[in-house]
């Protein structure tokens, strides 16, 4: 499900390559030399010093005793996609309603190949754990909005993501069994929910609910979150799947009105 499988005949590879790069620098990597980009994107040195000197000369990565980092101006990229798409207008006030009510966090999320990233995201937590902030990226697998949005699929878009995707063991209670997390996901669809309990990171207990555009697709995903131990997934759903519910149909009926963001959500 990556989005060069099918590349078409105008792809450009120099271009993919830059963007790779890119998307390399994470909170693990917030610096790297030449051969560790290069090892991390799978390019030669030779290639991924052109495309480093190309993005430096453009502002978008800087350099320090020989160590590539992300600029600044990388952020107008992220930030052209948040205005255009009106994302304050359309998520934040219900995302906010439901942290003001039950504390904690919310997040809308869609997904994009094998992963969801979060398009939105509101907390009143300052936890230790995987920081669920507007552009990260999790593994589908292991969140509860990515077993939604994989749920809100079609049969032969999932029978294609089991079967490509590497799952790895993120806890000890991350689900990395295909015929298992098939069967969640099937619950999801069944049930128009999901929970997860400590699959992506300790102390992360999650319930997640489609949002669908007026067609009726599935085109991103809202959750609530808590601390396990504090919160557990009966009480997330007893407590608070009304409320999500409730706000997940507003944003789908905003969707019609901001054409942009359906656009977008929808891929």
């Amino acid at each position: 499900m990556s989005a060069t499988d099918d590349k078409p005949g105008e792809f450009v590879e120099a271009l993919a390559k830059g963007i790779a790069i890119l998307e390399a620098f994470d909170a693990s990597h917030p610096e790297m030399t030449l051969s560790e980009v290069a090892r991390r994107v799978s390019l030669s040195p030779a290639a991924a010093r052109r495309s480093l000197m190309t993005l430096e000369a453009l502002g978008y990565v800087g350099r320090r005793d020989k160590r590539f980092h992300l600029r600044p101006k990388l952020m107008a990229l992220g930030s052209a996609f948040y205005v255009t798409a009106q994302i304050d207008e359309i998520l934040r006030e219900d995302l906010r309603g439901i942290v003001d009510e039950f504390g904690d966090a919310s997040s809308v999320g869609a997904l994009d190949g094998e992963d969801v990233i979060y398009v939105a995201h509101v907390s009143v937590q300052r936890a230790r754990r995987a920081a669920a902030v507007t552009g990260a990226r999790y593994p589908a697998y292991a969140t509860s909005m990515g077993r939604v949005l994989l749920a809100g699929a079609n049969d032969e878009a999932l029978d294609r993501y089991l079967s490509q995707v590497e799952m790895v063991k993120l806890t000890s209670k991350t689900c990395t069994n295909t015929k298992a997390l098939r069967a969640e996901i099937m619950v999801a669809r069944r049930e128009g929910y999901a929970t997860t309990v400590d699959q992506l990171d300790y102390g992360i207990t999650a319930l997640a609910v489609p949002i669908r555009d007026p067609d009726g697709r599935t085109v991103a995903a809202l959750n609530t979150s808590g601390y396990t131990g504090i919160v557990t997934p009966d009480q997330l759903i007893s407590e608070r799947l009304p409320a999500l519910r409730e706000a997940a149909s507003h944003i789908g009926h905003q969707l019609t009105r901001y054409p942009m963001l359906r656009t977008a959500l929808a891929g």
